[in-house]
């Protein structure tokens, strides 16, 4: 379970001298209303039956989430494995993650209609965000294979009419130094408009080389996002956009849980230049008998390519290095409207794969490299529909027929392939108690794909099949206290069927099998309060707890067992004050339980919470925030990762000062 803080007591006081004296404010303001998308249609928040976070762009920038990972400290029954590599992120929903060498995720991840369906390339920065919306549940219905605990789905700011601009540059701890802006505005009024937004970041590490005398993990990364919108008529919209991203890194955060902390001994160069590429083209028809005609063309390309020691010492040892790069061009028809007073939508999808994939091994013995190809592509067809029953009852229904097909072609040996077809339901009853209050209970299935072990030519790339799970969930969500207080709640139970599991018998053997069933227990909870004006406080809480049914690893039996780096809590708890002066403060407590990070459940990361701080004053289009992050400077190290070989660092405490002009 999660140890206490230090400073926790502090924390906790300093939330209820923010709350406290709220509570005789006069005239506090209502919650906007939200409008999402999670189910590729409009709707509000309240009436989507499904445990779904949203955070505005607003929001993010108050909290400081200036990044996809960072989304986790917000997000209850979120989390990320601890890898340390920029640009590479395997998700934690609801207990179930996806292992590197799959490439596949548990939860999909789509930034303007892109999807990404690996860890690799698994990032964003947030640039002049409209909204994130967390969508917890199997989502394999309407988004198709990886995305059967969950879809994040990232919107970035339409340009329109309106003239928007934003910079900013900050600076902090281990010289910290960075660099954000935003610009967007009409080109031809009411026909043509453009944004263009980017970012640059640069920080100095903080492990310790004794052998170089020089700091082993400098980050550097500079992303762009540009977009073209037409709206050559009321009824038609169409938006162009490109974004990038380059990483100059150097060395993971990983040293040798033998060695003290944040120190190595290395004569290998770790180095990450990593670059990710994507466009999409989205447009939509409204036609005059009501009909709406959405499409979207995407494209995605990210080369990994890193170098990392894995023995830590002078010698060149053992060491491993990537070069793979992962093509994915993918386009979806949707059509939808309304018959007999029930809302239906109806769509088709296909997309193709093209993995260039080079993984180098140095061994004491020598250096061996596996060059293969992987081609894949997917077809399928779906609907969903929302169908009143009676005044106060809503079904909503949907299903999904797809086809997943994959070849593999290692370098000089036999080509292999395979094939799968999935049904995909869902269902859905939602009961509306009160005004802008509804109650739910859903049934729905989800899956990932299966695939080839592509770098295991001694268990001849052995093939595994896709992972399935079927999930019962029951849920709460509406408004109360005259809309200043949000709320949602879900309670699930998860069965999980022919899971994949990476193994990792020896350093350099690594290979995925389904070996294991397993069951998955949780509940979320998420509030937003304005307890007075200028005073707010959100919180959240996740419980989970996924453990192995049956799984037995030759001689070993794992049932039982936790499932690696799930936690069994997580959760945030913050509080703000905006004068009305302009000066604000805000603190904000997060956490999250231990997680193991094998199947033996022998290594794990012990659970921590962290203090975060921030206080800032506006005046006129300036903005002035000071913050300290972990200001308890507590350390998470995943000791033991990678099957006991490594340990991954966790960050320090960093304070900085950001200064933010808008136009």
């Amino acid at each position: 379970m999660m140890k206490p803080l230090p400073y926790t007591p502090a924390a906790c006081a300093l939330l209820w001298l923010a709350v406290a004296p709220a509570a005789q404010a006069q005239a506090p303001a209502e919650l906007s209303a939200i409008t999402v998308t999670a189910d590729k249609q409009e709707r509000a928040l309240e009436s989507v039956p499904a445990s779904l976070s949203v955070f505005d762009g607003d929001m993010l920038e108050a909290q400081g989430i200036q990044d996809l990972e960072a989304l986790q400290t917000v997000t209850p029954g979120l989390s990320f494995q601890p890898f340390g590599q920029a640009g590479v992120n395997s998700p934690v929903m609801r207990g179930l993650s996806a292992n590197f060498f799959s490439f596949s995720t548990s939860t999909l991840l789509v930034v303007d209609g892109v999807p990404t369906l690996t860890a690799q390339g698994y990032d964003d920065q947030l640039l002049a965000i409209d909204r994130v919306e967390v969508l917890r549940g199997p989502q394999s219905t309407l988004y198709g294979r990886n995305a059967e605990a969950g879809v994040i789905n990232i919107h970035t700011l339409q340009p329109d009419n309106t003239v928007r601009g934003q910079f900013s540059a900050e600076a902090g701890s281990r010289d910290l130094r960075a660099l954000r802006f935003d610009l967007s505005g009409p080109l031809v009024e009411d026909r043509l408009y453009a944004s263009v937004a980017g970012t640059w970041r640069s920080q100095h590490g903080f492990i310790d080389n004794t052998y170089t005398g020089k700091r082993e993990d400098d980050r550097e990364l500079r992303n762009g996002k540009l977009a073209l919108r037409w709206t050559p008529s009321a009824r038609t919209d169409a938006t162009l956009r490109y974004a990038q991203q380059d990483y100059r890194d150097s060395a993971a955060l990983w040293g040798s849980p033998a060695a003290p902390r944040a120190t190595v001994a290395s004569g290998t160069p770790g180095w990450n230049r990593s670059v990710g590429r994507s466009a999409s083209l989205s447009a939509r028809h409204d036609f005059d008998s009501g009909l709406r005609l959405s499409s979207v063309t995407a494209w995605n390309d990210f080369r990994d390519r890193v170098q990392q020691d894995t023995d830590f010492l002078p010698a060149d040892l053992l060491h491993i290095a990537r070069d793979h790069r992962f093509r994915n061009l993918s386009q979806e028809f949707r059509l939808e409207g309304d018959w007999s007073g029930a809302h239906w939508l109806a769509g088709v999808y296909a997309d193709g794969d093209d993995h260039d994939l080079r993984n180098t091994q140095k061994m004491p013995m020598g250096l061996t490299q596996s060059v293969v190809n992987l081609r894949g592509s997917s077809t399928a067809a779906f609907t969903h529909w929302t169908v009143p029953l009676a005044e106060r009852w809503t079904l909503e229904a949907g299903a999904r027929v797809e086809r997943d097909e994959i070849r593999f072609s290692p370098q000089g040996d036999t080509r292999r392939r395979s094939d799968w077809t999935r049904v995909t339901p869902r269902i859905a009853l939602q009961y509306a108690f009160a005004p802008r209050q509804q109650v739910y209970a859903s049934v729905s299935d989800g899956f990932r794909a299966g695939g080839f072990n592509v770098f295991s030519p001694a268990a001849d790339y052995a093939p595994y099949q896709p992972e399935t799970l079927r999930s019962y969930e029951i849920g709460a969500k509406g408004w109360l206290s005259g809309n200043r207080l949000r709320y949602s709640s879900a309670a699930y139970v998860m069965t999980v069927k022919n899971m994949q599991v990476q193994q990792m018998p020896l350093p350099g053997l690594v290979y995925v099998t389904n070996a294991a069933s397993a069951r998955s227990i949780g509940a979320e909870f998420e509030l937003e309060y304005l307890v007075g004006d200028g005073w707010s406080l959100q919180a959240g809480l996740g419980l989970n707890r996924t453990r192995f049914s049956s799984f037995r690893d030759g001689a070993a039996d794992y049932a039982g067992n936790d499932n690696p780096f799930a936690p069994r809590v997580n959760g945030y708890l913050s509080a703000r004050y905006d004068a009305p002066a302009g000066w604000y403060a805000q603190a904000a407590l997060t956490g999250t339980s231990s997680v193991y990070l094998d199947a033996a459940n022998r290594y794990r990361r012990n659970g921590y919470g962290l203090v975060n701080l921030a206080a800032g004053f506006t005046f006129r289009q300036v903005e002035i925030t000071a913050y300290v992050n972990n200001a308890a400077n507590r350390r998470y190290d995943a000791v033991g990762y990678q099957n006991g070989i490594v340990t991954v660092y966790s960050p320090p405490r960093e304070a900085g000062l950001r200064l933010t002009w808008r136009l």
